[in-house]
Formats: structure tokens, sequence, C-alpha cells
């Protein structure tokens, strides 16, 4: 894979891990790519205006004008085939989510009409701090495509998540978003997925949730993403995440901003996979201050939450592959057929607890694919992505059918 001819606009804004742009600007060259790089003034004080410079071939821009100079934003948005906004501080991060333009970079992104891809490096903190959360889904429903941060050693000493993706990983991901499409089963097509628990606050330290560790719809991304779609995971509170480096992934926490962001998606997507266990309830009401231990019983009223896939089963259209997952107690035939025609899926997996190696926790997993022509095929017990894979060829199965049909 390379970049070849490909022309790219690289904005660096103020952060520590500018330190590593220039090689990011070597990487993409040598892939065969054309590099204009912006920088802020608080990039500057990072990383040398003479290095970057040095490593693309090209001045760098550091304002919209230079003295007698105009430096084209507009023309700057039309050139490029891709922005790359790396790496994104929280400071920049709110501007972009918010229209504001005070810098070149902003400037060139206001006028971007190609993709834009944001790499965002801060610390645990910021990263995690309810505002940035905000910031991130914002700029995502724009359409704006989210390069993931990475686990790791931070500025401050911390090790934790909001570390900026490493340069290989970032021109990997590039390189992907410009492969010419294989032929794969699932090429051209867009996909979601959502995945893990959902957590309902009852105060600030507290909240009712679940065992889910998001293993298996993780897995189905990963395999959906290996069958060519381009696939947009929302998952809820996990400690691990997708593998495949093309998929974007939006993180969230409560059952209310998981149907959000699937809602969004679901309009457009040509497959939906809804594989996150969701809370069926939240309560009513959210403490301010943590709930103080009492001799009496303590008494929450439960409210339900919005349901994701019978939402996206009211305004299904026939060029759309919905599935939904069923875990089940009891009567899980029964129930797994009332949820398949009552939320109008074209496929349900269910999971039963009975079965031993299934559901929560484990790296195995035993399904039964119960779809809406009625046909039914049990799975014996397999690892979760083998699972996923066997849920992916029933879905690329499903849509030749729709085609031929």
């Amino acid at each position: 894979m390379s970049l070849k001819g490909k022309k790219i606009v690289l904005a660096v804004t103020g952060s520590i891990a500018a330190y590593k742009i220039p090689h990011f600007v070597r990487l993409l060259v040598k892939s065969g790519a054309e590099v204009q790089v912006l920088l802020t003034d608080a990039a500057a004080q990072f990383v040398s205006p003479l290095a970057l410079a040095t490593v693309s071939g090209k001045p760098v821009l550091a304002s919209v004008a230079d003295g007698s100079t105009w430096n084209n934003h507009v023309a700057l948005g039309l050139w490029a085939d891709a922005m790359v906004i790396a790496p994104c501080s929280a400071n920049t991060l709110g501007k972009l989510a918010n229209g504001l333009c005070d810098n070149i970079v902003c400037a060139v992104y206001l006028s971007a009409r190609c993709p834009v891809y944001v790499a965002p490096a801060m610390d645990e903190d910021m990263w995690m701090h309810p505002s940035t959360r905000a910031n991130i889904k914002r700029i995502q429903e724009y359409g704006n495509e989210l390069i993931p941060t990475e686990y790791g050693e931070l500025a401050s000493g911390l090790v934790g998540e909001g570390r900026m993706a490493e340069p290989e990983n970032m021109v990997k991901i590039m390189e992907l978003a410009f492969k010419v499409p294989e032929n794969k089963p699932l090429s051209g097509l867009k996909a979601f997925v959502t995945a893990g628990p959902t957590y309902e606050r009852i105060d600030p330290v507290r909240f009712i949730g679940n065992f889910s560790s998001g293993r298996m719809g993780i897995a189905i991304a990963d395999a959906l993403a290996d069958a060519g779609a381009q696939v947009t995971l929302i998952v809820g509170p996990v400690d691990r995440w997708a593998t495949h480096p093309a998929i974007n992934t939006i993180k969230v926490e409560s059952a209310a901003e998981m149907y959000k962001a699937g809602m969004v998606l679901g309009k457009e997507a040509h497959i939906g996979v809804l594989a996150a266990a969701v809370a069926d309830y939240k309560p009513e009401t959210v403490a301010d201050s943590k709930i103080k231990k009492t001799d009496g019983s303590l008494n929450l009223t439960l409210t339900k939450t919005d349901d994701l896939l019978a939402g996206l089963g009211k305004i299904k259209q026939p060029w759309q592959t919905l599935v939904g997952f069923a875990l089940e107690t009891d009567n899980e035939m029964e129930n797994a057929v009332k949820k398949l025609k009552g939320k109008n899926a074209d496929m349900i997996v269910l999971n039963s607890l009975q079965d031993d190696g299934a559901g929560f926790g484990h790296d195995t997993n035993k399904v039964t694919l119960l779809k809406a022509d009625g046909s039914v095929d049990s799975l014996p017990l397999l690892s979760k992505q083998e699972v996923a894979k066997s849920i992916v060829e029933h879905i690329t199965q499903m849509r030749y059918a729709e085609k031929t049909a």
C-alpha cells in the first residue's frame, strides 16, 4: 500500500506530541504523499518549523497572512485529498467542535472538502473530561474521522489514555483510507457495531451496569473491517479496543449516548450490528453528590431507556441489514423470535447463559442465528473471533440474496 500522488495537509497544534511529527512527515513522504504542513503558534514552541520544512520539502505555513502574502486557506482546502490534524490539542479540539476560527489550521479545516482525520493528544484527565468527550462526539457527528488515542506513558509521567497514535499507525490508517478496494464481499459498504456495557449513573461514584467485556462486538467490528466494510464501533466502558487500524471508534458511557450515536449512524449505514449489552432501565434521577449509607433501605425508581434496535427497525430501509443480539436465561428461542419480529431485524444472535463457555467474560461463545426468512443456524462453542466471522458470513449471504432476489 502507498500514498503515491496523494496531497495531504498536515496541521500541527500545541502538544508535546508534536516532537513526533517530523518522523510522521517522513513516513508520509516515503509512502509517496505530498505534504503541506500547517503550524499554530503554540505548536512552534514544541517543534521546529525548519525541521518540518526540511522533511516535507515545502515551506511551513503558520498564518493566513504573512506580511504581504496571503496563504489561501480556501485553495488549500480544495487542494488536499486529506487533512490530518496531529497532534490535536484539547484547545484546538474545542475550536473544531464549535466552529471557532482564529488561526490557519481552523481556517483550512472549515474550508476543507476532503476527509479530515483528527489525532488527539493530551493527558488522561483532560482526555476523559466531559467537555472533551462532548467535543469528540461533535466532530465525529460532523463526519470527521477520529484516529484513536493510545494507552501508554504520558508527558505528565502518568500512564493512561490520551497518548497520540504512533506515526507508523497513523500512516497505516491513511494508507488504508486510500487503498483501492479489493475484491472483498463488503467493500464499499458502511457498517456500525455497538459493543460493551452501558453505565447508568446513580450518583457521582455509583452506577447500574453489567458484566459485558465488549469482546464479542469488537470481534464483529474487526471481522466486518476484514471483509472490506467501512466500520464505526460504538463502545461502552471497556478495557480493550478493536485491532483493525481502519475502524473508527466512538466511546460512550450511557444507553442514551449509545442510542444517540447509533441513530445518527444507522440512517446511513448499510449494516448495523447491535451487540452491546445496553441497560434496559436507568435511575429516574441522578444524585448530585454521593448517597450516604443510612440505617434504612435505599429505594431507586427506574425508567426505561430508549431501545436502539427498535428505533432503527422502524426506519430501516430495504438496502439495510439490521442484526440484534438476545441474551436469554429462559424460553430462549421464543424470546429471540419475538425480538426478531417485533424489532424488524434481519437476524438475531441468540446467547443463552445456560451454555457453558458462553456469554459475559469468556473468550468463547455459543450462539444460534435466527433470520427473518425463518432459517436457524446453531453454532458450536467457538472462539469469539470465529463466531464473529460466521456472523459476518451470514450478513454477507443475506446481502447477496437481497441483490439477486
